[in-house]
């Protein structure tokens, strides 16, 4: 059974720092790509942030560019995204997602709340 796990949001203030990680199951985790999608209320979900599934390469969204940074191991299934200096726009569901790199299957994760407020 496929899974992907996601943990670590919750609430912060502004300028704090949270680490989301997202643990995968059921299939060959280092074939495939990971991302990191947000969605905030009444908006598209967006992408955030994706890494190779090599390690090779890394990409962001503008609007985190500087702040946010995605990781992998690939020994634990694990992606990780380690998010800095929130502001209260990063406020949202934040979604991981698993494509394979060869191909268009993809799975995702069921989201974790990231809510940044004074």
């Amino acid at each position: 059974q496929v899974r992907l796990v996601e943990s670590g949001g919750g609430l912060v203030q502004p300028g704090g720092s949270l680490r989301l990680s997202c643990v995968a199951s059921g299939f060959t985790f280092s074939r495939y790509d990971m991302r990191w999608y947000r969605q905030a209320p009444g908006k598209e979900r967006e992408l955030v942030a994706t890494i190779s599934n090599d390690y090779g390469s890394t990409n962001y969204a503008d609007s985190v560019s500087g702040r946010f940074t995605i990781s992998r191991d690939n020994a634990k299934n694990t992606a990780y995204l380690q998010m800095n200096s929130l502001k209260p726009e990063d406020t949202a569901v934040y979604y991981c997602n698993a494509k394979d790199h060869w191909s268009q299957y993809f799975y995702w994760g069921q989201g974790t709340q990231v809510t940044v407020s004074s």
